[in-house]
């Protein structure tokens, strides 16, 4: 894929040193950490490798450098959407998936903000909790069911709002452990009671949160320290219908999949959606959900400043798992549980790819590319790893310019 004419890391290049000097004291470490890893990635500050065609005739040099992997970098969520798309792969069950988006309204979304760690774990926990409590009621689908979690804190915009996507199998293993049942096939359960269970055991949370003194509040928040006004503010969200949606079922795996490769690794903004930078702004293509469905895509232009900052309020906590797995999915029984699910739906075990396991090249042989060159189909072998810092010894030849 050809590299986009503009990216995130571009701008870090041309602007974080103004950007830093000037919310000096206001920067995380994180945040930091982010924009070095953004700005160093795929250059000769993390090293990386050459290869060259085995073509003869061809010969042709391909320097490539390393990756920073940083889970918050546009450029390295690609592969690691496909190491992880490979493994669920796997475990995907031949029934229907829903789509399910749990939102925070505005005023907890504003003190999310300054609580990243804590809300956003109350948010992921409360809402597979919810989704896991309606489900296994008899009244509903009286079932044990299978919960895929991912939390986005953004807008198309790159504003802050926190929301967490899950896919949800149609059905689940009955509370006996005896059957699998099966939901409606374009009904999982209902958004309305989802929606006020959800409300009151975030709330309830909050609360037990606020009472732990693991809540902190600055600036116009400062007042929510006090118990009392902390209640008064609470009361406004729990009067309000909270946003939880449940779509249809996608139209079979391959559509979980591809479902799940847009939203898994997904970063605040993709490179493709920049659209131009000079010395004092950025502009980007935003998605307007309040417009006609045919002209949702709009261009949005901000400062540089504002563009790095909007970027930078969506670095997660260190250590902290966006994406998570819960009811027959939680990490400690998902095999076994997968297992029962496909044994109650009479379904087979997909087979491994014996690609898979073939051994590592050993130490002597050549290493080979997994892409071959584009204009003569040779194979791409690797002839040179450079370290950090440091430039390849072989470098393509300067190509000859006929001037006659």
């Amino acid at each position: 894929m050809a590299r986009p004419s503009l990216e995130v890391a571009d701008i870090f290049h041309d602007h974080g040193v103004a950007w830093r000097q000037a919310n000096r004291g206001h920067v995380s470490l994180d945040q930091m950490k982010v924009m070095s890893a953004i700005e160093r990635c795929r250059t000769s500050a993390l090293g990386g490798h050459v290869a060259r065609c085995e073509n003869g005739a061809c010969s042709h040099l391909h320097i490539a450098y390393n990756s920073c992997r940083n889970r918050h970098c546009p450029k390295c969520q690609a592969a690691a959407a496909r190491e992880w798309l490979a493994d669920r792969e796997a475990e995907l069950l031949p029934v229907g998936y829903f789509h399910a988006v749990f939102t925070l309204p505005a005023p907890i979304a504003d003190i999310a903000y300054q609580n990243k760690r804590v809300i956003y774990d109350i948010l992921m926990k409360t809402s597979a909790e919810t989704m896991i409590t309606i489900a296994a009621d008899p009244k509903h689908l009286g079932a044990k069911i299978g919960i895929t979690a991912v939390l986005h804190t953004w807008g198309s915009a790159m504003t802050h709002h926190p929301h967490v996507h899950m896919i949800v199998p149609g059905g689940g293993i009955s509370l006996d452990g005896t059957k699998w049942v099966t939901s409606r096939k374009k009904f999982l359960l209902p958004y309305k009671v989802l929606s006020r269970v959800f409300r009151r055991r975030l709330l309830e949370k909050l609360v037990k949160a606020h009472d732990d003194g693991r809540l902190n509040f600055y600036g116009r928040h400062a007042g929510l320290l006090d118990r009392a006004r902390f209640d008064a503010f609470l009361k406004r969200p729990s009067k309000t219908e909270w946003y939880v949606n449940i779509k249809e079922p996608f139209a079979g795996p391959e559509a979980v999949l591809a479902y799940l490769s847009r939203y898994t690794h997904r970063v605040a903004i993709s490179n493709r959606r920049l659209v131009s930078a000079d010395t004092s702004h950025v502009a980007f293509r935003y998605k307007d959900y309040r417009a006609d469905h045919r002209n949702r895509w709009k261009t949005m232009t901000l400062t540089v400043h504002e563009f790095i900052r909007r970027f930078l309020s969506h670095v997660l906590p260190k250590g902290f798992h966006r994406i998570r797995h819960y009811g027959l999915f939680a990490n400690a029984n998902r095999a076994d549980n997968i297992v029962r699910a496909r044994e109650l739906l009479n379904a087979q075990t997909p087979v491994k790819d014996t690609a898979d396991d073939i051994a590592d090249a050993e130490p002597d042989e050549r290493q080979v590319l997994n892409f071959p060159y584009p204009c003569c189909g040779g194979r791409m072998i690797i002839i040179e790893t450079f370290a950090a810092g440091m430039e390849p010894k072989h470098q393509p030849a300067p190509e000859v310019i006929d001037s006659s």
